[in-house]
């Protein structure tokens, strides 16, 4: 479990429970125009890589798994997301560095995640964490718009 500070509540991170999938539903509606439906985030119950955070509620949540690709294990970045009202707080980062935790402990060589080509906090917050731009999915998205393929290698 991690622990990151809100403006005065302490932030945890722990597995995603099924108490939490309704909470993880409604921020992932209010992050996103095309949502996961909520039977995706059911599915991936248990696994280490569907993390939360919370105060005395969930206020995000992150979702990475690992593959095999090509004789190495690779992690994937499969959604992430913030409650509106807890942006900006390091929530996020707190998320995506326990989910780089979590594939490097399963033994990813690196983790991708794609991003809508106009997100540019989350394209920041990515770049922080060392991810680079390492190809462009044409009209990725639902709504035509194409999404960067950003990649970090992992060192041991």
């Amino acid at each position: 479990m991690t622990t990151t500070a809100t403006a005065d509540r302490p932030v945890r991170t722990r597995e995603a429970a099924r108490a939490d999938l309704l909470a993880v539903f409604r921020i992932e509606k209010a992050s996103f125009a095309q949502p996961w439906p909520y039977r995706a985030f059911e599915r991936f119950l248990g696994e280490p890589g569907f993390l939360v955070a919370d105060t005395d509620e969930v206020v995000g949540y992150v979702l990475a798994d690992v593959t095999p690709n090509g004789g190495r294990q690779v992690g994937h970045v499969k959604d992430i997301a913030v409650a509106p009202a807890f942006r900006g707080r390091g929530v996020g980062a707190t998320l995506l560095g326990r989910a780089i935790d979590v594939v490097r402990d399963r033994r990813a060589s690196s983790v991708r995640l794609e991003v809508r080509e106009s997100n540019e906090p989350a394209i920041a917050l990515y770049r922080r964490f060392g991810f680079v731009h390492r190809s462009t999915s044409s009209g990725y998205y639902a709504d035509g718009e194409d999404a960067l393929v950003l990649v970090r290698e992992l060192d041991g």
